[in-house]
């Protein structure tokens, strides 16, 4: 034991390179524990590798400082040391603690839940999911017309909450306004065609109303919002071709598609009914006169 002392005050330098070596082990080994962990709790593969190499930059960077602190004595303080890998672990990692941090966010604010329709960062579908970094939703929309499922299941980091609008169709009103037009040609009942459309719609569309108004009643009471009319309305405006009627009516959410398809239905099948009285117009082209073309059938003989 007394050699081994005499050993070290002989042969500082050495001594010193041993427990720097000792300490740069450790810090190997909580490296490779740190990719561990993350490898193993991460399931996409971009942020894994991200944080992988992130982590491993940052030992690297650790060894410098701790270099510098052990030979030179240039850095006392270990707190700052512990400050400055805390500051680079948070700017590596930021894509990371910004997910968790946004999943905390839309637990507590209640941004959105699993169940409802949303569209953040471009993307539309309905919540399947919300875990600590990842919220899965179902593609609704791209290449399939109306609110249909495409069949591909989206992963979104929850750090986009920070970063841009959050569309939610169904938070705290579970209704959204719809509309179309319906082209009728001039010339017809317009009185009998606006019956029918307004009878039609008030049918289909009743059970949507009735439910919808009391919901409608409480978000004007939660927000500063104006009230507004969740009765199927109709406009006319007229056109070059034909009279615009536009029905504005509220349908649940998730009901949109059927709902159109039951409207149009029901509508054509009483227009039909009207025997010519009311027509749904069409692009058409009127001549309104044919000039008069004169032909000579008599021919003069020339020398």
């Amino acid at each position: 034991m007394e050699q081994i002392q005499q050993f070290i005050k002989d042969y500082p330098l050495f001594w010193n390179i041993v427990k720097f070596l000792v300490l740069v082990v450790l810090v190997f080994f909580f490296v490779q524990f740190l990719r561990k962990q993350l490898k193993k709790n991460i399931p996409n593969v971009s942020v894994r590798y991200k944080s992988q190499k992130g982590v491993e930059i940052l030992g690297y960077v650790l060894l410098l400082i701790m270099a510098i602190t052990y030979f030179t004595g240039t850095i006392k303080d270990f707190t700052l040391i512990i400050g400055l890998f805390t500051a680079g672990m948070a700017f590596t990692l930021q894509e990371l603690i910004l997910s968790i941090a946004g999943s905390v966010y839309i637990f507590l604010v209640k941004v959105y839940k699993p169940g409802d329709r949303i569209e953040i960062h471009g993307i539309k579908g309905d919540v399947i999911d919300v875990d600590s970094i990842y919220t899965t939703m179902m593609e609704i929309g791209q290449w399939v017309s109306s609110d249909n499922y495409t069949g591909r299941i989206v992963k979104l980091s929850n750090a986009f909450v920070f970063k841009g609008p959050v569309y939610n169709y169904s938070q705290d009103f579970p209704f959204i306004w719809d509309e179309f037009n319906l082209p009728i040609r001039y010339g017809s009942d317009v009185e009998l065609a606006k019956s029918i459309v307004v009878k039609t719609a008030i049918e289909t569309l009743s059970e949507y109303t009735i439910n919808s108004r009391s919901q409608w009643n409480e978000v004007v009471h939660k927000y500063y919002i104006e009230d507004a009319q969740v009765n199927p309305t109709l406009a006319i405006s007229l056109t070059d071709n034909w009279m615009q009627f536009n029905l504005r009516y509220i349908v649940d959410f998730k009901k949109r598609r059927l709902t159109k398809n039951t409207l149009h239905d029901s509508i054509r099948k009483e227009i039909e009914k009207t025997n010519g009285s009311v027509m749904l117009a069409s692009t058409t082209l009127e001549v309104i006169k044919i000039p008069d073309v004169k032909i000579d059938l008599k021919t003069s003989n020339t020398i």
